[in-house]
């Protein structure tokens, strides 16, 4: 059974741009009519569940499924030893994008090997969910364990320097930063740590699959519909066109769904075993054990300066963690290559590699964390020089990329801190640490500086103009939340010049031309690319159209496409063909390192944060927050804060509470639900205002940089030199809890 994707009415206005319109999707959300991947219907549905190994390294000696299999309503215990083959994952290489979707190198139940504590060992299916869990706790494995690290801070001095590549820089250095150091009359050398995240989407991750002879159709909450259609045509050997992935509506991902994990693998698996649709739901426990978080760190800051605050040296070096199976290497330095004009800067990537699941994207991979570090350095050199922490920030504001000298497509940071300053009365916070309270309270007031690289992507897509006035963009675009329809509609009612209700979206189906995956805070700009293109496209055919009909090109698209005889004109961007997609993916590529060679182009932003302490209990709320930000053009107002608010609200969490705990011994994550898992609670959350400067990027499409993860780099480092203004103590190790303050 499948169905064509549903248009999206777009409500009536005129003027678009910008404004805070709802989004299109909030009534079907709002009223439970948005279908999700796991509550598409099909006759005659199967469940799977999993089973996961309690090793971290070795193979399996033996399965016991008796039990299992003669539970009632049990189809099917899949395991190694009766699984069908499959393709293992392909190589990953940047010149096809693509084989970067697979989650880990695991060809899953197509071997005994055992490579983290949680690999799924089993898949159990059954006519109902609770027959499939009850299966799944019945299946008995013995395991000839092998020596195996999997303790991250044991196996921090094996790590290795990470190598350059065309995407992503592993280390730099200006001049001689630790001569540099030695020599600065003003210094500090310090290190940081932060621990293991996982995303907690609303929505876990579940796959629906279902088998129609040699066509599959697969329901996946995916933040990348093309590389999840292209692993499962590798994978399973099949005709990419035999293939249809749907995820019309995401219910959050943030990185985690942006690979393709055991269950979607699985559950397809699984469908084609039993010749029934099939639908694996991950449990809270299931996503920790078989989705990858975003990886811990340690880091090193030290910086130098004169005493008039000048900065002479910078050096920021980081080691995070890989799996023997994978994992990405995140940018925990990126931002230290942009932010402060040392005139000597060495920054440095390394990595770990243990017996543990794929590292993941998470939310602004890298600088989430790599901000924390640097800014909170940032904020003691301040304190120890006796210069406001703003003030300090705005003496080694570069007029160029510090580290290349390479020119910035535009930033707004000065004018971020000076809006920003007015606006939350910096100017009423007293200097010295533990001298502001409220009643018992100690209250402190911290500000550190948001940046991320922005980032586009290939779109392909079709803008369809009819001869009624309506328009039809068709984009397999992904939903996860962020308002993406009612963004796209904006752009495309501006670029046409045509109202608001007129426009419709289909996106979230890979029948439709391949879109851009939803990572980076790229999509916008990606897609807005290819729209404007479209655009401009209707616009020649139009007035070509006009000259043939003699009539004015100022005439209504209407009257000019009756005029013509048309139905309606079709504008057509990239390709449908895997090779003009390859070739297009290469150009685009192309471009896209020529202009980084001439470019830094990145949403920046200043935080500014107020906590209180409780001298007693250490206990610490977060009570004012603004955030001022440079993200270039804001297609939508409403959406765009909301982006920003929610990367304060993650990185609030990141700070006062989350954290992914680890056996040291068996690598067995412990806390593998939200109720040991702490993520904010809308008591934690205080009133967040949010400011946009407005300004345009010249050199991106509309002038667009993106929202989604801008909003959570700094956050961190906001949080602790607050929290270092109220009590006096510095926590260099996050999460920030009453045990470190007391």
């Amino acid at each position: 059974m499948t169905q064509a994707p549903p248009q999206t009415p777009i409500p009536t206005r005129t003027r678009v741009l910008g404004e805070p319109l709802d989004r299109v999707d909030g009534h079907v959300k709002t009223t439970g009519a948005a279908q999700f991947s796991a509550e598409y219907p099909y006759p005659d549905l199967a469940y799977a569940a999993l089973v996961y190994a309690t090793i971290p390294r070795g193979r399996i000696k033996s399965l016991d499924t008796s039990a299992a299999r003669a539970t009632p309503g049990v189809l099917a215990v899949i395991t190694h030893e009766n699984a069908p083959r499959m393709k293992p994952p392909p190589k990953p290489s940047f010149l096809n994008l693509a084989t970067l979707a697979s989650g880990t190198s695991v060809n899953y139940l197509n071997t005994d090997e055992v490579h983290w504590n949680g690999q799924p060992v089993a898949v159990t299916v059954a006519d109902s969910l609770e027959a499939a869990h009850e299966a799944a706790r019945l299946v008995r494995v013995t395991y000839e364990s092998q020596p195996a690290a999997v303790d991250f801070a044991r196996a921090e001095p094996t790590a290795k320097p990470q190598k350059n590549n065309a995407l992503i820089q592993g280390g730099g250095s200006k001049g001689d930063a630790d001569a540099a150091l030695a020599a600065a009359e003003v210094s500090v050398d310090l290190r940081f740590t932060t621990p293991m995240h996982h995303h907690n989407a609303l929505e876990p991750h579940a796959t629906t699959a279902v088998w129609q002879g040699d066509k599959l159709t697969v329901h996946d909450g995916s933040q990348n519909i093309d590389w999840t259609r292209r692993q499962l045509a590798h994978r399973f050997g099949m005709n990419l066109n035999d293939i249809r992935v749907v995820a019309r509506f995401v219910g959050g991902g943030f990185g985690g769904k942006g690979n393709i994990w055991a269950g979607t693998i699985l559950a397809v698996l699984a469908a084609r075993v039993v010749e029934r649709p099939v639908r694996l739901m991950l449990t809270r426990e299931g996503v920790y054990r078989t989705v990858g978080g975003r990886t811990p760190s340690t880091q090193r800051v030290a910086l130098g300066t004169d005493r008039d605050g000048q900065l002479t040296a910078l050096i920021h070096t980081s080691v995070t963690q890989l799996g023997h199976v994978g994992g990405i290497e995140e940018q925990v330095v990126s931002q230290s290559r942009h932010l402060y004009d040392a005139e000597h800067i060495l920054v440095q990537q390394s990595q770990v590699t243990i017996a543990a699941l794929s590292t993941a994207s998470m939310r602004a991979p890298g600088e989430a964390i790599g901000s924390f570090a640097l800014e909170a350095a940032v904020d003691e050199l301040a304190y120890r020089l006796d210069l406001d922490p703003i003030e300090f920030r705005m003496r080694n504001e570069p007029d160029r990329n510090p580290l290349d000298g390479k020119l910035f497509a535009r930033r707004g940071l000065r004018d971020a801190y000076a809006v920003g300053a007015k606006r939350f009365r910096w100017q009423d916070r007293t200097p010295e640490p533990r001298s502001m309270r409220d009643g018992r309270w100690l209250v402190g007031m911290g500000v550190a500086t948001a940046f991320h690289p922005a980032w586009r992507f290939p779109a392909n897509l079709t803008v369809r103009l009819s001869a009624d006035g309506t328009v039809l963009v068709r984009c397999a675009f992904h939903e996860m939340g962020m308002g993406a329809a009612t963004a796209f509609g904006q752009v495309t009612a501006h670029a046409l010049g045509v109202p608001f209700d007129a426009v419709h979206i289909e996106y979230g189906d890979s029948e439709l031309p391949v879109g851009p995956g939803a990572g980076g805070s790229a999509q916008t700009a990606s897609v807005t690319s290819s729209l404007l293109e479209a655009a401009a496209q209707l616009k020649r055919d139009l007035r070509k159209l006009a000259d043939r009909a003699h009539l004015s090109p100022a005439e209504p698209p209407t009257t000019i496409l009756r005029a013509a005889g048309r139905d309606q004109l079709t504008a057509t961007v990239g390709s449908d063909t895997r090779f003009g997609q390859v070739t297009g993916q290469l150009r685009f590529l192309t471009r896209f390192i020529r202009d980084r060679r001439r470019y830094v182009k990145a949403a920046c932003g200043a935080h500014f944060c107020e906590v209180r302490v409780d001298p007693d209990t250490g206990e610490v709320r977060v009570t004012r927050w603004l955030g001022v930000f440079d993200i270039g053009t804001v297609v939508n107002a409403k959406t765009a804060a909301s982006q920003l608010r929610g990367g304060i609200v993650m990185g609030m969490g990141a700070a006062l509470g989350e954290e992914t705990l680890v056996d040291r011994e068996t690598g067995r994550i412990v806390n593998a639900n939200l109720a040991e898992y702490h993520v904010p609670v809308h008591a934690d959350v205080p009133r967040i205002d949010i400011q946009c400067l407005g300004d345009p990027d010249p050199t991106m499409p509309l002038g667009v940089l993106g929202a989604g993860e801008v909003g959570i780099v700094g956050v961190a480092g906001a949080i602790a030199n607050a929290v270092h203004h109220a009590t006096g103590r510095r926590i260099y190790d996050l999460p920030i809890t009453v045990d470190k303050l007391l």
